[in-house]
């Protein structure tokens, strides 16, 4: 037993005497932070899509409606609250988009490596892909076209044309390009072209796991939809629901109800899939050590 003493006197000393050094060093103070106005009632409403507006009243009207038949004073609450937040919570994370990004990149940077295989320079190039750009890049490609157009360099051109893009794929493209303008030499076309095989896979890759994502999603649905109907008939014609009608059992259906929205919120991150980090442009790091970005 005394060595055991011994061993733990000995650490609490050590321990001790490093949160005294600890505590003795100078450390910066931190900057406060910038004061925000905060936003009021009214600014709050006006930010909320019309829509959400529209869920919102349909379904306050909806919570006076059900109060006034069973009683039950939370439904002026959680009513609207359902029927704003549920289509929310339940709808597919906005993946569709993205990835029909990614295959408009890989459609033009597969262009733009066809082009560049007739030996032309690659500013006329990117000028001739104009034409032929998907939709959901072609206002980025637009306003590329009009900086070179207008003398811009090529390099900041393409730069802002990644920051534009927004994207580490975006940043992957603009980097090759940015690297073919510095050297001008050849095999920028194979580049690209291999480049947007990459993309390619990676886009069937990403729609494979999204039609995997969006099996619980819809029993998710299913369930959600049976349980609320299961609830409305109860609290309308049924005794079983009745002991929800005290304030105690009022407390435990919000308590219930919103362990169900967490449980449906946390499916929800888990679904979300978080974007790689940029490493050009703005929001590059200094240290990425890539000779492309600054």
């Amino acid at each position: 037993m005394t060595p055991l003493l011994a061993a733990v006197g000995g650490a609490v000393t050590v321990a001790g005497l490093l949160g005294l050094v600890a505590g003795l060093r100078r450390t910066p103070e931190r900057p406060p932070p910038p004061h925000r106005r905060r936003a009021g009632p009214v600014q709050r409403w006006r930010r909320v899509s019309p829509r959400t507006r529209w869920l919102l009243v349909v379904g306050l009207a909806a919570g006076v409606l059900v109060a006034l038949l069973t009683g039950w004073l939370v439904a002026v609450v959680l009513v609207p609250a359902a029927v704003a937040g549920l289509p929310v919570l339940l709808s597919a994370p906005p993946a569709g988009a993205r990835i029909a990004r990614l295959e408009a990149m890989e459609e033009w940077t597969r262009s733009l490596a066809g082009v560049l295989t007739v030996g032309i320079g690659l500013e006329e190039a990117l000028l001739a892909t104009l034409r032929s750009t998907p939709e959901p890049i072609r206002a980025e490609v637009a306003r590329l076209v009009a900086r070179l157009r207008a003398r811009w360099s090529t390099e900041e051109a393409l730069r802002l044309f990644a920051d534009e893009l927004d994207d580490t794929t975006g940043d992957l493209i603009a980097a090759n390009l940015i690297l073919g303008a510095r050297r001008r030499g050849f095999g920028l076309a194979s580049v690209l072209e291999s480049l947007a095989e990459s993309v390619a896979a990676d886009v069937r890759a990403r729609r494979a796991i999204e039609a995997d994502r969006a099996k619980p999603r819809a029993t998710a649905r299913w369930v959600t939809a049976i349980t609320v109907v299961v609830l409305a008939v109860l609290a309308v014609t049924g005794t079983y629901v009745r002991p929800y009608a005290t304030p105690l059992g009022q407390l435990l259906l919000i308590t219930l109800l919103g362990a169900y929205v967490g449980v449906l919120v946390w499916m929800r991150r888990m679904a979300t899939g978080h974007p790689l980090p940029r490493f050009l442009g703005a929001h590059a790091h200094s240290s990425a050590g890539w000779g492309v970005a600054r």
